[in-house]
């Protein structure tokens, strides 16, 4: 097949996710075309049977904010045609399901036989895409798909309360691992080396929206800090990172807590840690969570959205209400303290993740999902 996917570039799950996918695609003797205004930030400079076709937002005197939507609907129609596309695989509903679905339109009179497919990752259905501004073009953008995904039953069932989208079918793939990479036993552990030879190491990964509640990561480590011997490293950047400096340096912690900023490769580093926080006021899926349980890490986290359908509270990690530090920290403490409970954790969780959701099992589903679309052409 030869499959064009948008997504967002930059650092995040839904861009992560869908560049994994292409890559895997690929390797399977697909044909992909990243169609995008910058190369995804886990796509390497060469692959084979993998292109990049940048998006050119032409900068115009009359637009104070460049119609990015349109631009992009443009760059999909060229691409199609001169590269025989034969479907559209979008990431993130808004605006990529609407630049496609505007393509589409202007490829009927020569590819009617198009299709555009949706995969629905998160904040693109509970947040964004329920801003009264934004709800009436997402709930079309989402009707006019030839085929919608969702990385979790909670997304499934949250699409369908907040648009109704009765006549959807909404298919749930899971996000996935790559069970070679997010192995712990490959990697030097040199970030414990560095930060604490004898010390826990716990770990939060995100993009540090205020979705993600980085605060709680570092009230949580410090009352873990106070009764066992740790370290808190924070990967990743965004809004809330200066709060989290600032909620360390508040309670004395500024020396034990170490950003690191975006880092593109994480599995080297989840090698190392001993526990993962994931804090968050909402996760459709919870990708980062999935990478740390893979490496043998157990996951501290919230059971809200599709995270439970990650974690396996008590075996794999706990989860705890949104905003209960109290019970976040007693879960964590229980886990540090118990050598042979973390080891039996630690296991379980890594053959959980590898059971669930490997890579070769999950491209496996988007494929028959491709067919399916591509059989039911007008």
């Amino acid at each position: 097949m030869k499959i064009g996917i948008t997504c967002y570039p930059t650092y995040g799950g839904s861009g992560a996710v869908a560049t994994e996918l292409g890559i895997a695609l690929a390797r399977r003797g697909h044909e992909i075309h990243f169609i995008t205004y910058q190369q995804p930030f886990r796509l390497p400079s060469f692959l084979p049977r993998i292109f990049f076709h940048e998006v050119d937002v032409g900068r115009y005197p009359l637009f104070e904010y460049p119609p990015y939507d349109l631009a992009l609907a443009v760059r999909m129609h060229e691409v199609v045609l001169a590269h025989k596309l034969d479907l559209l695989h979008v990431h993130y509903a808004i605006p990529h399901a609407t630049s496609a679905w505007i393509a589409r339109e202007m490829l009927a009179p020569t590819r009617p036989d198009i299709r555009v497919l949706t995969t629905l990752h998160g904040t693109d259905i509970t947040i964004v895409g329920q801003d009264p501004s934004f709800h009436a073009i997402t709930k079309f953008s989402i009707e006019q798909s030839d085929g919608l995904t969702a990385v979790s039953r909670f997304l499934q069932r949250e699409t369908v309360r907040a648009f109704g989208c009765t006549g959807c079918q909404i298919e749930v793939i899971p996000n996935f691992i790559d069970p070679e990479v997010y192995d712990r036993t490959r990697y030097k552990a040199a970030l414990r080396d560095q930060f604490a030879p004898a010390d826990r190491v716990l770990m939060h990964i995100s993009n540090f929206r205020p979705v993600k509640r980085v605060r709680d990561v570092v009230k949580v480590f410090a009352r873990v800090r106070e009764q066992v011997p740790s370290v808190l490293v924070m990967v990743g950047d965004g809004p809330d990172r200066v709060h989290a400096e600032a909620e360390a340096r508040e309670l004395g912690v500024e020396d034990r807590v170490f950003f690191l900023g975006k880092i593109e490769t994480v599995a080297p580093l989840l090698s190392a840690a001993d526990l993962f926080l994931l804090p968050t006021q909402s996760e459709s899926f919870g990708l980062s969570a999935l990478e740390a349980l893979a490496s043998g890490v157990p996951v501290v986290g919230t059971n809200a959205g599709g995270l439970p359908e990650v974690v396996r509270d008590g075996e794999t990690g706990a989860l705890c209400p949104v905003g209960d530090i109290d019970a976040m920290a007693s879960a964590a403490l229980d886990i540090l303290r118990d050598r042979d409970r973390w080891q039996a954790m630690s296991a379980l969780a890594a053959r959980d993740a590898r059971e669930r959701f490997a890579i070769d099992d999950v491209v496996e589903q988007y494929e028959s999902f491709y067919d399916l679309a591509l059989t039911l052409r007008s």
